[in-house]
């Protein structure tokens, strides 16, 4: 069965003085991912839970929450409670067992997600990830919008695509980093299913059709 690519646009590339219109803006996305950074995480600070309450209420297409915080174990289920489609939290910030974190948020209905950084092997996560909904492979550093896309990080999304199609794991493998119209296909023809893009999409006169776009070029990569 062929893959279906999702189109996340990232809220971090967006008017931060008009939220709720820019969430308007990409109606025909997928998911709307937004990104929660603590400045301590990474060294970067844009908002918390409730702004993301308020987006929730306006957003035309479910939550993606990206959560760049320390102690995420403590605070990732108030995001699945508010409504979020899919929380994601960062297995360098977890104290403990990430399946923990994974089990709280699918109790208060969202789908977990779990994500690492470009240095951090996929074989420290293996282990965590069946208990997973969803695998954020960073093809940036976490912590800033417009960074170059690291295609060093790739062969992790294509390893853990042939998890996926050989029945190993059942999850969606979302990239979060430089994916535009130059760098969507390799990460498609990697394996990715679902694509964070910013500046591609809000930087665009014509966000929904950027998202078509980016939709089709990453349909085409995956035959």
């Amino acid at each position: 069965m062929p893959r279906q690519p999702m189109i996340a646009p990232s809220l971090l590339s967006a008017d931060f003085a008009r939220l709720a219109e820019e969430a308007q803006r990409v109606a025909d996305a997928d998911w709307l991912h937004v990104d929660v950074m603590d400045a301590h995480f990474v060294p970067n600070l844009t908002l918390g839970l409730p702004v993301a309450q308020a987006i929730q209420k306006v957003s035309p297409v479910p939550l993606d929450c990206h959560l760049m915080i320390d102690a995420p174990e403590r605070w990732a289920p108030g995001y699945a409670e508010m409504g979020a489609r899919n929380v994601t939290v960062h297995a360098e910030a977890c104290s403990g067992d990430p399946r923990a974190v994974a089990r709280d948020l699918r109790a208060a209905g969202s789908l977990a997600g779990l994500a690492i950084k470009p240095g951090t092997p996929l074989d420290d996560v293996l282990d965590a990830l069946p208990g997973f909904d969803t695998l954020l492979v960073m093809t940036v550093e976490p912590g800033f919008g417009g960074q170059d896309f690291i295609a060093e990080v790739l062969p992790k999304v294509r390893r853990a695509r042939t998890l996926v199609e050989t029945g190993h794991l059942r999850l969606f493998i979302e990239v979060d980093g430089g994916i535009n119209a130059d760098t969507i296909e390799q990460a498609s023809e990697a394996g990715a299913d679902v694509f964070v893009a910013g500046s591609a999409v809000y930087g665009a006169d014509d966000p929904a059709k950027a998202i078509a776009a980016l939709r089709a070029q990453a349909t085409a990569a995956t035959r």
